[in-house]
């Protein structure tokens, strides 16, 4: 059930994100009342390029959870999300 709970919460967290503007060359700049959310983005769901995989466009997250990938999501949301964090992690 626990699981099930985490899941939950990351799917809604994405799909807020998405429904937020999708990848960041769609608009400039984060959306109004949003917040980067770091590490939870999902393969390809990135809103950001990941540093260290040395890319440079929205959606090239080669993996889930990558730590300097982030997605947007409302404001207040990113630390009620597990592994979500509003910082880079080291």
């Amino acid at each position: 059930m626990k699981s099930m709970k985490k899941s939950l919460v990351i799917s809604s967290a994405i799909a807020a994100g998405l429904a937020l503007g999708g990848a960041s060359d769609t608009f400039a700049g984060a959306p109004k009342d949003a917040e980067k959310c770091y590490g939870i983005a999902k393969e390809g769901k990135n809103d950001c390029s990941v540093k260290s995989l040395g890319t440079t466009c929205s959606g090239s997250a080669t993996s889930d959870g990558i730590a300097d990938a982030f997605i947007y999501v409302p404001k207040g949301t990113c630390e009620k999300i597990v592994g979500g964090t509003k910082e880079v992690k080291s």
